[in-house]
C-alpha cells in the first residue's frame, strides 16, 4: 500500500534525523562512547515502547464486538487522520528550531541516562503515531491485505534509511528541506483519504445524514472499487459517488488545513551533519 509505505518512510525518517543530531552532538562531547551506548539503548527502548502500543491496540480490538468494535474503529480512523495533520502543522511552524533545542535539551540531561531517555521517546512517539496512522489505514481498508501493508512497512523503513543516507552525504539534488516539503502533501493527502473513510463510515452508521447522495456519479469512467479508482480512493480519498455531507467536510478539511499552514513560514532543515555555525539544520522531534 502507497499510502502506508509513505507514513512509515516519513515517520522514521524523522526518528532517524533525531538520531543523527543527537549522534552529531554526542561526537562532539568529552566521553562520547558512553554516551552512544545510552542513545542507542534509548533506540531499543523506544521501539520496544511502541510495538507493544501495538500489541495493546490490537487487544483492545480483540474485546471488543459489533457496535463497540465499529465505534472503536471509527475513532481510531479519525484520530489518525487528525494526528497526521497536527504532526505536519506542528513540523511546518516550529522545525526551524528543533535542532537547537534538542542539542539543548541533551546538554542539561545527565549522562547517558539521559541521552537514552530523550532517544527512547522520541522514537517511541514516531513509532506511536506509526500504530495508529497503519491501524487507521488498515481499517480504510477493511483490515485485508496484511501481507501487502507488512512488505509497504519494511519498504518505507528502508527507504527512510536509504533517504537518510543519501542526504548526510549530500546527495546532489535531495534535501530534507524538499522530501519534507514534499511529503507534507502526500501526507495531508493521506488524511484526507482516511477523513473520507471516517466519513463514509457515520453515514453508514446514521451518525450523520448524507444531504444529497450522489451528488455526481462518475462510476462510468472511474469507479472507486477497482484498478486507478481504488488506488485514487485508498490515496485520496476519491468517491466515485460522492455525498454532500462529504464534499462539505472534504472544504473543510482543506479550507482549515491550508489557512494553519499559511500562518508561518515552512520550516528549513537540512542535514544533521551540517555544521552548525554554517545552516539552521532541524530535526523533527515533536
Amino acid at each position: 500500500m502507497l499510502n502506508a509505505l509513505i507514513v512509515v518512510w516519513r515517520e522514521s525518517l524523522e526518528a532517524m534525523l533525531v538520531i543523527g543530531v543527537l549522534l552529531a552532538w554526542i561526537a562532539r562531547q568529552p566521553e562520547p562512547a558512553r554516551l552512544r551506548r545510552g542513545l542507542w539503548l534509548g533506540v531499543g527502548g523506544g521501539c520496544a515502547l511502541a510495538v507493544a502500543l501495538g500489541f495493546a491496540t490490537f487487544a483492545a480490538q480483540s474485546q471488543l464486538q459489533g457496535e463497540a468494535l465499529e465505534i472503536f474503529q471509527l475513532c481510531m480512523v479519525l484520530f489518525a487522520a487528525g494526528l497526521i495533520v497536527q504532526m505536519v502543522i506542528w513540523m511546518h511552524h516550529h522545525g526551524r528550531s528543533m535542532k537547537r533545542e534538542l542539542e539543548d535539551r541533551a546538554g542539561r540531561t545527565a549522562g547517558a541516562l539521559g541521552i537514552g531517555a530523550i532517544t527512547a521517546l522520541a522514537v517511541a512517539r514516531e513509532g506511536a503515531e506509526t500504530v495508529v496512522f497503519l491501524y487507521g489505514l488498515g481499517m480504510e481498508t477493511g483490515g485485508a491485505q496484511l501481507p501487502v501493508m507488512l512488505g509497504a512497512v519494511l519498504a518505507g523503513l528502508a527507504g527512510a534509511a536509504l533517504t537518510a543516507w543519501l542526504v548526510a552525504r549530500g546527495a546532489r539534488f535531495l534535501s530534507y528541506r524538499t522530501l519534507f516539503r514534499v511529503s507534507e502533501v502526500l501526507l495531508l493527502l493521506i488524511a484526507s483519504a482516511l477523513l473520507a473513510s471516517g466519513i463514509d463510515r457515520m453515514i453508514g452508521m446514521d451518525w450523520l445524514p448524507p444531504l444529497l447522495d450522489p451528488v455526481w456519479d462518475t462510476s462510468a469512467l472511474l469507479d472507486d472499487v477497482r484498478g486507478g479508482g481504488r488506488l485514487l480512493a485508498d490515496f485520496l480519498g476519491y468517491r466515485a459517488r460522492p455525498t454532500a455531507t462529504l464534499l462539505i467536510a472534504y472544504a473543510a478539511f482543506w479550507t482549515f488545513t491550508l489557512w494553519r499552514m499559511g500562518r508561518t513560514p515552512a520550516v528549513a532543515i537540512t542535514s544533521p551533519a551540517a555544521s552548525p555555525t554554517t545552516s539552521s539544520t532541524t530535526a523533527p522531534s515533536r
